[in-house]
């Protein structure tokens, strides 16, 4: 199969990497045309347009910034659905509105494609050895036909239904994930005041029922001091902004996420949109005099597991 991706930034690039290290035949394309020399170096092909790649791809993968920028790539004159053809298949990996994917997997259908959002979790470090999640929303046909391509980009890969609730569940994980940041800020901010030993406070933390993904990895980019996780406050913004519009359409009266919506709106303006998230702590630091720092830990996060062969995971429950 034949394989297409667009967007190459700090997720995308790594995804497509794990395609071309698979032995995957991949056609890159971005609008910064810089960020894919590596690739072509590494053999990977390089289309004029969204619709060139359409048109020579049998999947074509998306990974953009928002649904805007989404909507333009497939809808634009030169866009991936001016070269969608019967059994091609449009994969977005973005994470993006339901609705949105909805609208745009209908005219893939339209046009004889196969849509299918299969939003990525569990970070960049994970994404770049292959063993990050993925979500798949799409007929049970085309998941069978795709599940390859995932296998060779992530490690567990879920099928949650039809299009559009891929999306749904990534911004409900990307809300817990937040809810979890912030807490986690409040929590060493705490500590700190309090006189804790910071080292002490991470593996008390770490070893008790308070632990957590974004513990393991933002707590210690938080205490190293450089914040990078690689991920910034304005795609923070954006997440936990449509998770608010998935549960105002179906009348959920939200609490917490409001108030989180607000946190990061302050983060945005105090530290600008492109503050790595993690930065969101220096509203407590800043507050209190507190700083939050201890040595030993990393800049950033490898993933320190070996690369592993991508596989199916059943929801429990379900039949296998």
């Amino acid at each position: 199969m034949k394989i297409g991706f667009i967007g190459l930034g700090n997720v995308g690039g790594k995804l497509a990497g794990s395609l071309l290290r698979n032995g995957h035949e991949v056609t890159v394309r971005d609008l910064d045309r810089s960020l894919a020399l590596p690739f072509l170096d590494q053999g990977a092909h390089w289309a004029d347009s969204p619709r060139q790649m359409a048109e020579h791809c049998d999947m074509v993968i998306t990974c953009l910034p928002n649904p805007a920028a989404s909507a333009t790539v497939m809808e634009a004159e030169d866009g991936l659905l001016a070269g969608m053809s019967a059994g091609k298949i449009w994969a977005e990996v973005s994470t993006t509105d339901q609705a949105e994917v909805i609208r745009l997997g209908a005219l893939v259908s339209a046009a004889g494609g196969e849509p299918v959002d299969c939003p990525v979790s569990g970070g960049c470090h994970r994404a770049a050895t292959g063993n990050i999640a993925i979500f798949a929303g799409c007929d049970r046909p085309t998941f069978e036909r795709i599940l390859p391509i995932l296998k060779a980009m992530g490690r567990r890969i879920l099928h949650t239904g039809p299009l559009g609730s891929a999306s749904v569940l990534k911004v409900v994980t990307n809300y817990l994930a937040t809810a979890n940041l912030l807490t986690l800020s409040e929590a060493l901010v705490t500590s700190k005041a309090a006189g804790m030993d910071m080292n002490t406070t991470y593996e008390a933390i770490r070893i008790s029922s308070g632990n957590s993904f974004v513990h393991e990895t933002e707590s210690q980019v938080i205490l190293n001091g450089s914040r990078d996780i690689n991920f910034t406050m304005d795609l923070v913004s954006k997440d936990i902004g449509l998770f608010q519009q998935v549960a105002d359409r179906f009348n959920v009266p939200l609490e917490i996420n409001p108030l989180m919506i607000d946190i990061f709106k302050d983060g945005e303006e105090r530290f600008g949109s492109r503050a790595f998230s993690p930065d969101i702590i220096r509203r407590l630091e800043e507050a209190t005099g507190c700083r939050v720092l201890a040595p030993g830990f990393p800049a950033e996060i490898v993933d320190d597991e070996p690369e592993a062969s991508g596989y199916e995971v059943i929801p429990k429950g379900l039949p296998a």
